[in-house]
């Protein structure tokens, strides 16, 4: 937990190698299987894999921090890295060599041992060695060597324990090969409820271990996790929850996997994990919720019960700050309000930002001002207090704060982006672009480009709009352009009318002039362009990656 703690004090300033070398670390030192499928779906959904065309949540992408396989065995994995996964190493022929086959000749040799017993069900019967099946666990040697009848009798009358023949021939097999990748898997849960019963704890975890390989597939997932949660079987909830979570963000919009996070029945089945496992995994499920922009009342729920899991102050706090977030999204002013006080009390300073955030939405803006103050005068300042204090001031006071707040964190945006379109508003054109221009320099997001283009657009600069808009799609194909009032179509149509068309030569010239000039929004915008006239051209998607990841 502490390099959790870690990643969530740490998520605020944005550096995806940081967050996932933290996520990476809490995967090396997770024992438990349930926090190991948790880390590795959260490692996968954090590199977007799930973006990716023709990649299948259940395949393993060759990073062994990740690979459903590895994640399902017990224990710390301290030299697991983002690289070198064996699981898919195709194995030799298991009967190319003699030694081979005389191996599986004497693993199938049991099955010739003379039958001494017989378990009956109904008129039919199941002939077993007596000696093998009872050393499968204590309760059957006590009842076939101890003082029971049933130690000095041939035939076991089975009718009454729920157990069909088909189970009762598989434990015969087993009993004598030990193996249950032979069976069906109905069968497979018929032997697991016998040995859940009888003890038999070999047997158990065996059948676990077949069952967990077998979910593949969501509609596996949810046929077998109600089993899982009914016999308590560890491993088995653990490979159906992994199906789930590498299926996000898809399956927070399905109806049949909320409905078992969300319904309180899981909620008490799936407490004999740990508060620290079901911790993360609601914690886990809520952070997608949260970058998914979710305000749902499912949303509220899974927020909830990572808040009735939480044992630290700052898991409660957390789970709580982001209540309010949810809540205030919600515009229910009043309930984030409580939330975040509640957050704040706990230690959660930034949440204080969010109590006066909800009382100017509640026409309170002098009380709002009063608090930010407050947080000022009481704690070491620090750039995001200033900038909030920002909102509730107006004319030199605001811009004292947000040159304050620049100063102590020249990473917040808001005052670049704020400066710009006031600079522009005064007719100061050429600083209202050195302002947008210092902020794209270290923080290439799609919502400044896009005031870039809006400023551009504005000066009559269509061409370098066109640039700008296309790099944003390049950053977000589905990003929404100005907020939706013009759509990314019309504005091209608008802004390409007075840009002559290029061949597939000037494109190539033009980009490898953007390139040498290590214009990076350039040379997205160029690439951007030459891939809508031919989509099919892998090269330039490699060159796209590149500028994407510098």
């Amino acid at each position: 937990m502490l390099y959790l703690e870690q990643y969530a004090v740490l998520r605020s300033l944005g550096d995806a190698k940081l967050l996932r070398r933290c996520l990476l670390n809490a995967r090396r030192h997770a024992i438990d299987v349930p926090c190991k499928v948790v880390l590795s779906a959260w490692l996968r959904f954090f590199r977007r894999e799930h973006e990716l065309v023709g990649v299948e949540s259940m395949d393993c992408n060759g990073l062994a921090s990740e690979c459903p396989k590895t994640s399902l065995t017990h224990g710390c994995d301290l030299n697991v890295d983002d690289e070198g996964c064996e699981c898919s190493t195709v194995c030799e022929d298991e009967f190319g060599s003699d030694d081979v086959k005389i191996s599986k000749a004497d693993e199938f040799s049991g099955l010739d041992e003379v039958s001494d017993i017989s378990f009956c069900v109904g008129s039919e019967k199941a002939k077993c060695v007596r000696s093998r099946i009872a050393a499968l666990s204590r309760p059957f040697e006590a009842m076939l060597y101890g003082s029971f009848v049933e130690s000095t009798t041939s035939e076991i009358d089975f009718s009454e324990n729920g157990i069909s023949i088909e189970a009762m021939l598989a434990l015969n097999i087993y009993s004598r090969i030990k193996r249950v990748d032979l069976f069906r898997v109905e069968t497979v849960f018929e032997l697991l409820q016998l040995a859940s019963k009888f003890c038999c704890d070999d047997l158990k975890s065996e059948c676990e271990a077949r069952l967990a390989a077998s979910v593949t597939d969501l509609d596996k997932a949810l046929t077998f996790v109600e089993y899982a949660l009914e016999e308590r079987t560890t491993l088995l909830l653990s490979a159906c929850l992994q199906v789930f979570l590498r299926e996000l963000p898809q399956s927070l919009h399905n109806p049949k996997v909320m409905r078992f996070f969300c319904s309180s029945e899981a909620k008490e089945q799936l407490a004999f994990l740990g508060s620290e496992c079901v911790f993360l995994l609601y914690y886990f499920l809520s952070q997608v919720g949260m970058e998914e922009k979710l305000t749902t009342d499912t949303m509220l729920i899974l927020l909830e019960r990572t808040r009735e899991f939480a044992r630290t102050n700052w898991q409660k706090a957390l789970s709580l700050h982001q209540m309010g977030c949810v809540l205030f999204e919600r515009k229910d002013y009043k309930a984030a309000q409580f939330h975040f006080r509640l957050a704040s009390s706990l230690g959660h300073v930034y949440s204080l930002a969010g109590v006066s955030r909800t009382e100017y939405k509640q026409g309170k803006r002098y009380s709002a001002y009063r608090l930010m103050n407050f947080l000022i005068s009481n704690h070491k300042p620090h750039g995001w207090m200033y900038q909030e204090r920002s909102l509730y001031n107006v004319g030199v006071e605001k811009l004292k704060d947000l040159a304050t707040a620049t100063e102590l964190d020249p990473t917040l945006s808001f005052p670049y982006k704020y400066r710009a379109v006031m600079k522009f508003e005064q007719k100061q054109i050429k600083e209202a672009f050195q302002e947008i221009d210092r902020l794209i320099q270290f923080k290439l997001s799609p919502e400044c480009l896009e005031l870039r283009a809006w400023l551009c657009l504005a000066t009559g600069d269509r061409e370098s709009c066109l640039r700008d808009l296309r790099a944003v799609l390049s950053l977000e194909p589905n990003y929404v352009v100005f907020g939706g009032k013009m759509r990314d179509d019309l504005v091209e149509a608008l802004t390409a009318q007075c840009i002559e068309v290029e061949s597939e030569a000037d494109c190539w010239v033009r980009l490898f002039d953007r390139w040498s000039a290590v214009d990076d929004v350039g040379s997205l915008a160029v690439v951007h362009q030459m891939l809508q006239n031919d989509p099919s051209k892998n090269f330039l998607r490699f060159r796209q990656s590149l500028l994407l990841l510098r």
